[in-house]
């Protein structure tokens, strides 16, 4: 088949209807979900100034240096396509006087995001994410929920083998001490680096440790922990977090190497994976070892730092993004079952001019009343119409031809029996009511 001369641009893809019933329950779960743990719904513009994302989520980060899309105004602005949901959430926060409201105040959105990245599945340029937020709350529960409500829409979506992954990154008193240690260790072996983390460790070595090329991974392997040299505030933190987590008998484990690409973070990062779990055969065909692939579903942490770069007060708060392609992708895996869409029980078929304007009249009368009906406007052939219905499984047809509409009547068929009636308009609704009652 020849190629379509338009396609959509790379890396950015069409959800098309039989991908919308994933989005609509995804949508259908968290929204519940916010419901029941009182966050209120936030959109937030899909382009913000481009200054918002180079303080807040760092100017180091590969989100600004490589995949932020920019672009200049005529009025000279420079705006970009949202990469991220949490810094224009803050913005939103101090522009609209948030803070005057009951505290904590709980946010949650659901919509598309850019980054200029190299496509690949579960990867796009454009893409959907869930993400809440919890503003001007500093308490560690808070923390161990967010992960805790992140992990029950997982579950409510029946996702399996889910296991969270979860660090401290400190904060500005002990987090500075330990990016020197790693910044020292990291310059001795500085030509094993890959290109981008030879770069990053001199602006931000903590990006080294989100890298995921293999010869970075084997020096992150060996580099010190964060996790030994957290001040004590932190630290009693990350304990109690880890706490609240085993008493709700969450599955994590401790992953001292993990940071998020963001600089706002502070505190408490988390991640959660979902792994496919194979058994491999050896050359006899006898079970071997197994094998684990993991594929990242989302995560999020504590960002205190977030508003001091963008508003002009400290806001301690925590969240997090699901992203809604890779849970559509865990979901097909399963896979999810879905109800059968409702057929139609009645079918309005109409030859000629005047029964189109009747039947269009007619049809909206049905609407109105809730019961289901299709047809086939576009057509005038009677047998076409009555094979279509067929198809669909109507258990009634209505038949408005030249003769019917200049008498107001409408021909009932009973496709089952094949016994026809002739009921005036006026009344075809209230018949088909009844008749469809008796049938239940």
């Amino acid at each position: 088949m020849k190629q379509a001369k338009f396609q959509s641009p790379t890396g950015m893809h069409d959800v098309l209807p039989e991908t919308q019933k994933y989005f609509q329950r995804i949508y259908n779960v968290v929204e519940n979900m916010a419901n029941f743990y009182g966050f209120k719904r936030i959109d937030t513009p899909i382009v913000e100034n481009a200054e918002l994302f180079s303080r807040g989520v760092g100017i180091s980060t590969d989100i600004v240096q490589k995949q932020m899309y920019i672009f200049k105004t005529r009025g000279d602005d420079f705006l970009a396509l949202r990469p991220e949901g949490t810094a224009p959430v803050m913005r939103s926060f101090f522009q609209h006087g948030m803070f005057n409201l009951p505290q904590p105040l709980k946010l949650w959105y659901f919509g598309p995001f850019f980054r200029a990245e190299n496509p690949q599945a579960g990867r796009y340029r454009q893409f959907w994410q869930i993400g809440l937020e919890v503003l001007e709350e500093q308490n560690p529960a808070v923390d161990a929920q967010m992960i805790q409500i992140f992990y029950n829409i997982l579950q409510e979506l029946k996702i399996k083998n889910l296991i969270i992954e979860v660090n401290s990154i400190g904060d500005s008193q002990c987090r500075p001490y330990y990016k020197k240690l790693l910044s020292n260790y990291l310059r001795a072996r500085e030509s094993a680096l890959c290109g981008d983390c030879k770069k990053r460790f001199r602006k931000n070595p903590l990006r080294v440790l989100d890298c995921k090329d293999e010869k970075c991974q084997q020096i992150k392997s060996q580099a010190p922990q964060i996790l030994d040299h957290l001040c004590d505030e932190c630290n009693s933190h990350f304990k109690e977090v880890l706490e609240l987590l085993e008493e709700v008998g969450l599955p994590y484990r401790l992953n001292s190497y993990l940071v998020r690409g963001l600089d706002y973070y502070t505190k408490t990062v988390f991640e959660i994976f979902t792994e496919t779990i194979t058994k491999n055969k050896d050359q006899e065909g006898e079970q071997g070892d197994e094998s684990r692939k993991s594929l990242a579903l989302g995560g999020g942490g504590r960002y205190d730092a977030l508003a001091k770069l963008i508003g002009k007060k400290d806001v301690p708060a925590v969240g997090g993004a699901l992203g809604v392609e890779r849970i559509i992708q865990a979901m097909k895996a399963i896979p999810v079952k879905f109800p059968a869409e409702p057929n139609p029980h009645v079918f309005l078929a109409q030859l000629g001019s005047l029964a189109k304007r009747k039947s269009l009249k007619l049809f909206e009368d049905f609407r109105k009343e809730r019961i289901l009906i299709a047809e086939s406007f576009g057509r005038d052939s009677l047998k076409f119409q009555l094979n279509k219905a067929n198809k669909l499984g109507a258990r009634y047809v209505l038949i408005i031809g030249q003769k019917e509409a200049l008498e107001g009547m409408v021909i009932v068929k009973d496709m089952e029996s094949g016994k026809q009636d002739n009921v005036k308009i006026e009344k075809v609704v209230s018949e088909i009511k009844r008749k469809l009652k008796r049938h239940k």
